[in-house]
C-alpha cells in the first residue's frame, strides 16, 4: 500500500487529503480520491493502469480528484473507459451535478457500483469487503485481502455501528484519528480520537495500527502517543509517499 494523502479535511503543502494505492501482483486499486491524490498517484504509477477505484463517501476530501481522473480518461491518450468505482449511494449523482448536469454524466469513464453494508467484490487478485460506518453521510469502511494478508481502512467514522468487524485480525488497520484527547470532548461524534482508534484496533485483534485523517492543526506525534496507550503496541502514522508491505 502506498499512501497518496492522509490529511484530515483539507490539504496542506505536500500533504494531500485521503488517498491510498493498494497493489498486489498486477492489480491496482485506488482507494479514496481526495484533494491532491491524483497527482500523487501519477508520481507512482501510470493512471491508465488503475483497475478500480473505491470512493468511500461524497465528502470532498475523499472524492474531489475523481473529477480530474474523469477528464484524464475522457481527453487523455489511451485512457480506458468503464473503470469500476465502488461507492455508497449519492456519489454518481454528485459528480454528475458538479460536472454540469446529466449531459456531462461521467458514466462513460466510470462504472459506478453502489455498495451497501456487507457488499463484497473481487478485483484481480484482491478481494474487497465493505461496511457502512458511523458518519454523517453514507460511508464505507473497506477490507482488502490477498494471499491471506488483510488491510482494513476505516474511512471516516465514529465508534458506533458494526463497521469495525472488518478490522478483525487485520495485518494492518489504517484508522482515522481526526481528534485528540478525551472522546467526550471531541467536536463531532462521528469521527474518532486517537485513543478510540487504538481501542478499536486492540479489541479487533489487529496486528498493526496506522493512524490517518489527523486534523492538520494537531501535532501528530501526540496522536501516536495517545493511540499507543490504548492499543498497547507501537503505532505508525500515514505519511504521503510512504509504501508499506502488508
Amino acid at each position: 500500500m502506498t499512501v497518496l494523502g492522509s490529511n484530515g479535511t483539507f490539504s496542506t503543502p505536500g500533504r494531500p487529503t485521503s488517498g491510498y494505492l493498494i497493489t498486489h501482483a498486477d492489480t491496482r486499486i485506488w482507494v479514496d480520491t481526495g484533494s491532491g491524490t491524483f497527482a500523487a498517484l501519477q508520481a507512482v504509477i501510470d493512471y491508465r493502469t488503475v483497475d478500480a477505484v473505491v470512493v468511500t463517501h461524497v465528502h470532498a476530501d475523499h472524492s474531489v480528484d475523481l473529477f480530474g481522473f474523469h477528464y484524464a480518461i475522457k481527453y487523455g491518450p489511451g485512457g480506458k473507459a468503464g473503470i469500476p468505482v465502488f461507492c455508497p449511494e449519492g456519489l454518481h449523482e454528485q459528480v454528475t451535478c458538479y460536472l454540469g448536469g446529466p449531459k456531462h454524466d461521467p458514466a462513460g469513464s466510470f462504472d459506478f457500483r453502489i455498495c451497501d453494508d456487507g457488499a463484497t467484490a473481487t478485483i484481480g487478485s484482491i478481494g474487497l469487503a465493505f461496511a457502512l460506518t458511523d458518519h454523517g453521510v453514507p460511508t464505507l469502511a473497506v477490507r482488502a485481502e490477498a494471499d491471506g494478508r488483510v488491510l482494513t481502512y476505516s474511512s471516516d467514522t465514529g465508534p458506533a455501528g458494526g463497521w469495525s468487524r472488518l478490522a478483525d485480525g487485520a495485518d494492518l488497520f489504517v484508522c482515522e484519528a481526526t481528534y485528540q484527547g478525551a472522546a467526550e470532548d471531541k467536536p463531532w461524534h462521528q469521527h474518532l480520537t486517537a485513543s478510540e482508534a487504538g481501542k478499536i484496533a486492540r479489541s479487533r485483534g489487529a496486528d498493526k495500527l496506522m493512524l490517518t485523517h489527523v486534523w492538520p492543526f494537531l501535532d501528530p506525534s501526540r496522536s501516536v502517543t495517545e493511540a499507543e496507550a490504548t492499543f498497547g503496541r507501537p503505532v505508525s502514522l500515514a505519511v504521503p509517499g510512504m509504501t508499506v508491505k502488508v
